[in-house]
């Protein structure tokens, strides 16, 4: 029920514990125990409606649960990257200008020395910044990523949130996307995405969530993406081999849904 600060936890960027939330009467999370620490690097694995965005949205204190706490270390910085299917591509600004809206606390409207250098470096690290004077809709999937994470890390965020960062790229842009977001994990950046892409995940994301409602399991890929796990998560059988050392989850599950979906 309430949102407070860690006293002293060092340890602990955000804690969630007994936290539930719902609308209207319907309870989206339930019972949702998480512990994010600095330089933790998460994947939150559910399907649609499982409760990935909102729970994002607790550790980002947009939302309050209606049981239980969300407790933050005083002053951490968090960054939110939404998924991109909420955007407004025709908005009429460049990719610097999109970056620079993340400032806060200045009125004027334009930008000083500093702001332009601070643009100028996050675009850099995210190798876009050949694209600072290009307008958004003229990106690619990835590109449009990486503008995303550009203009969190001009927060110079602690905890970088981001929502299924890996939709509607292709298989090259995900793979970069991962490994991009691996390269800030290591500089220190704790990450959080949510995704369906559960393969994607498992090759480069040491620690996963499985969520359905509430945490089903918590752990590395081996111990997240079993067959037991996958079931209780998606609801429907799926097959789990191991490729070169890792998981590799069958693509059963779409068409066991599609198998099972009444005529119409």
């Amino acid at each position: 029920m309430t949102s407070s600060q860690i006293g002293g936890g060092a340890g602990v960027l955000v804690e969630v514990t007994d936290a539930s939330f719902g609308y209207s009467t319907e309870l989206v999370l339930q019972d949702i125990n998480l512990t994010v620490r600095p330089h933790d690097f998460i994947g939150v694995v559910g399907p649609s409606g499982s409760g990935k965005t909102s729970l994002l949205r607790l550790l980002l204190g947009t939302i309050r649960p209606q049981h239980g706490t969300v407790t933050r270390r005083p002053g951490v910085a968090v960054a939110y990257v939404p998924q991109l299917e909420t955007v407004n591509w025709n908005f009429p600004v460049t990719v610097a200008e999109c970056v620079l809206m993340a400032r806060g606390g200045r009125n004027l409207p334009w930008p000083t020395r500093h702001e332009r250098t601070e643009v100028a470096r996050v675009l850099d690290r995210l190798r876009i910044q050949d694209l600072a004077d290009r307008h958004i809709r003229e990106l690619s999937g990835g590109q449009q990523q990486r503008m995303f994470i550009a203009r969190a890390l001009l927060r110079r965020p602690q905890l970088l949130l981001m929502d299924e960062p890996t939709t509607g790229v292709d298989v090259t842009s995900r793979h970069d996307m991962l490994h991009l977001l691996g390269e800030l994990n290591a500089e220190g950046v704790a990450i959080m995405l949510t995704t369906h892409d559960l393969n994607g995940v498992a090759a480069h994301v040491p620690v996963l969530v499985a969520l359905q409602r509430t945490v089903i399991a918590r752990g590395t890929p081996h111990e997240v993406i079993t067959p037991a796990v996958l079931e209780r998560t998606f609801g429907a059988p799926m097959d789990v081999l191991e490729h070169l050392g890792m998981p590799v989850v069958l693509d059963n599950y779409h068409n066991h849904r599609s198998a099972t979906r009444a005529p119409a």
